[in-house]
């Protein structure tokens, strides 16, 4: 299904992911062999090496951090986090696309990179002249866009406004907003206002311990192993615990939400091949993600589905994670 010309318009289908064993293998450390006069400096250890490397770019005044995995010549992949997530989130997956060169970003009011400026904000446009101008800095014209829910809603966009730059997008357990009804422009613009005012007096949240932070999120349905793994660039040590960083102001009303033909359109640019791989639906999402599928399914010329079971996060976990790198793999060879 994922084989074949890439010129030609793939047939919708399903990829169906299976479960698959991770095995781990233990490596030794040899000890430096003793000299007459010294002690020869040992080799790094290959095996303890970090799979990751830590960059940071400063774009339109922004500073934005990020984790870049895999070989500089690789397939050009750039990844976009979730809601309140950060770059670690792709952490897992990456190291099961040993062929791809993925810049996991911390996206702005996340993680290490820079909060927004007073007057500024988070719609999810918001971010893509800074996303243009990072693939500028990354030297690549094109690559592959991988986001993850309101990253696959922000990779989405900028695929249909910017064509030219994306060979392939690849999004997870999301697409697009919810369309809003045309009548709500005027309460969801008042609640932005509040919001807004009120989120600027705020400041971060200071939590005791770490374990306060994993607690916190686990009690919205998350696994406490998912938000371990995204606590350490969540968090910062300040006197009395750990700081979160991210922007207060993430947590506010959108100030316009997209009606159902502003969506449409997007869907309808998209000219690259696109995959929707989709996590098992809480009953809450279900609905709106029938909505998305029916709506991908529609207009979207050029698009493969694949379902693997597992929750919202599923990418961060080790098997899942391998099924999902599986299915990316091959989109990526088409």
């Amino acid at each position: 299904m994922l084989s074949g010309d890439p010129n030609r318009a793939k047939p919708k289908g399903e990829v169906a992911g299976t479960k698959l064993k991770i095995s781990h293998r233990l490596f030794a450390i040899l000890w430096p062999r003793r000299q007459t006069h010294f002690m020869q400096k040992p080799k790094p250890d290959e095996s303890m090496k970090l799979p990751y490397e830590e960059q940071s770019w400063n774009v339109e005044g922004l500073t934005l951090a990020g984790l870049v995995h895999g070989p500089v010549d690789g397939t050009p992949v750039l990844a976009l986090h979730g809601w309140l997530d950060n770059a670690a989130s792709f952490n897992a997956l990456a190291r099961f696309l040993p062929n791809a060169r993925l810049v996991a970003l911390d996206m702005p009011g996340h993680g290490l990179s820079d909060h927004r400026s007073a007057d500024a904000g988070y719609q999810i446009w918001d971010d893509l002249p800074q996303l243009a101008g990072l693939l500028d800095q990354l030297g690549w014209d094109k690559c592959f866009l991988l986001g993850h829910s309101r990253g696959a809603m922000i990779s989405t966009l900028l695929a249909a406004v910017a064509p030219e730059r994306v060979s392939g997008l690849i999004t997870m357990d999301a697409l697009m907003p919810y369309p809003a009804d045309d009548e709500a422009i005027v309460s969801q613009l008042g609640a932005f206002l509040k919001d807004r005012e009120r989120l600027l007096r705020q400041t971060s949240r200071v939590f005791s311990t770490r374990e306060d932070y994993i607690a916190r999120r686990s009690r919205a349905g998350e696994p406490a192993n998912i938000a371990e793994q995204l606590s350490h660039r969540a968090l910062r040590p300040v006197e009395g615990g750990f700081e979160w960083r991210g922007d207060p102001r993430l947590s506010g009303a959108s100030a316009i939400k997209l009606n159902k033909g502003q969506c449409d359109a997007m869907l309808k640019a998209l000219t690259m091949p696109v995959i929707n791989i989709w996590a098992t639906p809480s009953e809450r999402m279900k609905k709106l993600n029938d909505a998305a599928k029916a709506a991908a399914a529609t207009h979207i010329i050029d698009l493969t589905v694949a379902d693997v079971a597992g929750h919202h996060h599923w990418h961060m976990e080790e098997a899942t994670a391998r099924q999902i790198a599986k299915v990316i793999e091959a989109f990526l060879e088409r």
